[in-house]
């Protein structure tokens, strides 16, 4: 009985926008991006996919893309499960910098391997794997049974806690993962097989304009 994992990453933010780091801050959505989840739902619209449930972070950002996507396939009221498992990563001290400031403040090959490593984290942040490490149990323990029986899931989410769900379904290595980058708003589809492995994955949208 295989059923559907939907991932979404957040429309554009006031500080996606302004190049900050954002992680736990919670800035909304730029009119730019309250387009790229309208359109990413209206892309699931024309599946004419029906969802049993939507996951989504603590973030306003996440929230507000769940509920456009949702409206756009006609299910505005469907139940939705807020959890900070599914935030994005925690930058820490960098939360809140312009990117060009943190380069200046710490150096551009530091701030380099803080953004880009797997496993080094920033002053009182999370890394790549930190972020995996909160995300996976939760998917494991709340998500993927859910798949598994059957049900269509949506999850919209973050960057970074995404990457750490790809990571798993896609099975890439820990270089392959550093190299991935998911566009706004673009919905991915995946159909599990009964062991919890990748049986199809569709991107609805263009991922070329990824960061």
């Amino acid at each position: 009985m295989s059923g559907t994992l939907v991932l979404v990453r957040h429309g554009q933010s006031d500080w996606n926008l302004k190049n900050l780091f954002t992680g736990w801050r919670d800035p909304d959505l730029t009119e730019l991006g309250v387009e790229e989840a309208k359109t990413g739902g209206k892309a699931l619209a024309e599946t004419g996919i029906k969802f049993d449930i939507a996951f989504t972070s603590a973030l306003t950002r996440a929230q507000r893309t769940c509920q456009f996507v949702l409206d756009a396939v006609g299910q505005s009221d469907l139940e939705t499960i807020r959890n900070q498992a599914l935030n994005e990563r925690d930058y820490g001290d960098l939360s809140g910098l312009n990117k060009d400031d943190a380069r200046a403040k710490w150096g551009e090959e530091q701030v380099h391997i803080w953004r880009r490593s797997y496993d080094i984290a920033p002053p009182g942040g999370e890394s790549l794997r930190d972020t995996g490490a909160r995300v996976w149990p939760y998917y494991m323990t709340d998500i993927l049974p859910r798949v598994l029986s059957g049900q269509k899931v949506l999850v919209a989410a973050h960057g970074n806690s995404l990457r750490a769900l790809v990571m798993v379904l896609d099975r890439l290595s820990r270089e392959e993962i550093l190299k991935l980058n998911l566009a706004t708003g673009v919905p991915m589809v995946y159909t599990l097989n009964a062991d919890s492995s990748v049986a199809t994955k569709t991107v609805l949208g263009d991922m070329s304009g990824a960061h």
